[in-house]
């Protein structure tokens, strides 16, 4: 069968990958081919035969972002509920105590995921991974979207407890952790079968601090037979990390180590708190440089830390000790560009430099280090033989005009408001900032809902719901 065969005549601007330099690159004034088999030229003047037509004048076409790390499950009906919360004798996270109280039922479940797909999309992200308890509609809902998707199902042995506000306790269950462990090696290889071809599972202990060690060394051993990545939440409160001191006298990375399964195919959720940042007890850099040794890649997901007072020390020093870092989402709002605005803006502050990471480096966090974090050099970049996974921006948007540097612009101004079209394996998953293949609107409106039977239902158990989570403002 013949491939459709679309060009952007003319374009604008392409960032594009140079294999000498092996870097993104800026070209002007050229065309880009590309069919579900794969992008077929970039640049210069396209003379094959044309199924569709682009008019390229004013738009810039760059390679999709890559999304390491985020959840559907519950996270996007948390909107409005937290952001004013935190537990103040857990450094002021708000994981613990507050992310309990939310009990998606499976209507909210796919609504949630549906609205995080949309969002994800909209702002340029053509692959992603999902870290989730599955519901009976997950895969079905992630392959209709259209995009490029790493689905982990998350097990664990324990459960957290936060008891009268200041001290976190586990309750274990080994056995039941272990029969989740199982089911969701099942459904890893459900996934990876599916016959979209664009779903891959993903081997997910849910956080170092409720697996055994045992666990997570035979879920590696499960995860590198199936040839699958492997993610898990490390280093990403102080309160894990004192945890795991007063169990093993480690860091999350010594821990890991000891257990033997850093490498490149593990994805480490967040690693804010390794032995070199300013809130820990150590004065040691070796967890970052162990990183770089063992090709660990890290995920980093600086908004909804920033929420609490927290941020990784730094993105652009991870980058320099040679360590494989990727951009996630993580929680709403589900918006990567934002999400890389953050970044480079936390990454100045808590590096007390302007110049500890630029626009380039966040864009290839969130294109080319994603995409070797999942172990790929075919998405993330934009030549001859990639997947057609591309976004357009419209560069007469208000927020990139006037254009001189078109990523700085999009990165510090404009977001995803420029974002007009998204492409995943050459079909258009985002035509004219509209979700193509998702009911995103009737999702949002179930969305709102079911936060209120969440709320209703959370609120009968007690005050605890809600706790910090009203502003104080008067109602006329």
């Amino acid at each position: 069968m013949t491939e459709k065969v679309t060009v952007i005549r003319d374009a604008a601007w392409i960032v594009a990958w140079d294999a000498e330099t092996d870097a993104h690159i800026y070209m002007n004034d050229g065309d880009v081919a590309f069919s579900s088999a794969g992008v077929m030229q970039v640049g210069g003047h396209y003379v094959g035969a044309i199924n569709e037509e682009i008019s390229g004048t004013n738009l810039m076409v760059m390679p999709g972002l890559v999304n390491i790390h985020c959840h559907s499950g519950d996270e996007p009906l948390a909107k409005g509920l937290f952001e004013d919360a935190g537990t103040p004798a857990l450094w002021g996270n708000a994981l613990y105590e507050f992310s309990a109280l939310l009990d998606a039922d499976e209507d909210a479940q796919v609504a949630a995921q549906t609205v995080m797909l949309g969002d994800l999309m909209r702002s340029g992200v053509t692959t992603m991974l999902d870290i989730a308890g599955d519901h009976p509609r997950w895969i079905s809902t992630m392959a209709e979207s259209g995009l490029r998707g790493y689905l982990a199902p998350g097990f664990r042995q324990a459960q957290w407890r936060v008891v009268e506000s200041h001290r976190l306790d586990f309750d274990w269950d080994d056995a039941a952790g272990n029969d989740r462990f199982r089911q969701a090696l099942t459904l890893v290889d459900e996934i990876s079968a599916h016959e979209s071809g664009r779903l891959q599972g993903v081997v997910a202990p849910s956080q170092i601090e409720t697996c055994r060690p045992e666990l997570m060394a035979e879920a590696a051993d499960e995860a590198r037979r199936r040839g699958a990545p492997i993610t898990i939440h490390a280093a990403q409160t102080m309160t894990e990390h004192e945890e795991l001191l007063r169990r093993h006298g480690r860091t999350a990375i010594q821990h890991l180590d000891a257990i033997g399964i850093l490498g490149p195919d593990l994805i480490l959720g967040h690693c804010i708190f390794a032995d070199h940042h300013s809130w820990t007890r150590q004065r040691t850099r070796n967890d970052i440089v162990r990183l770089s040794e063992t090709g660990t890649a890290v995920a980093h997901c600086p908004v909804t830390f920033a929420r609490s007072g927290m941020t990784l020390e730094t993105i652009g020093a991870y980058q320099r000790a040679g360590v494989t870092i990727g951009i996630g989402t993580d929680s709403y709002p589900f918006n990567m560009l934002e999400e890389m605005r953050q970044a480079l803006i936390c990454a100045r502050i808590a590096g007390r430099n302007f110049a500890e990471i630029d626009t380039q480096g966040v864009f290839n966090a969130a294109t080319i280090g994603g995409a070797k974090a999942l172990g790929r050099d075919d998405i993330g970049r934009l030549e001859v033989g990639a997947k057609a996974d591309l976004v357009l921006i419209d560069i007469a948007t208000p927020g990139m005009q006037p254009v001189h540097d078109p990523l700085r612009n999009l990165l510090h101004c404009a977001a995803e408001r420029a974002v007009r079209d998204v492409f995943v394996d050459g079909s258009a998953v985002v035509r004219n900032h509209a979700v193509a293949n998702l009911d995103y609107e009737g999702a949002v409106r179930e969305l709102q809902d079911a936060q209120k039977r969440m709320i209703a239902r959370s609120s009968a158990g007690g005050p605890a719901f809600g706790k910090g989570a009203r502003l104080s403002l008067a109602v006329k």
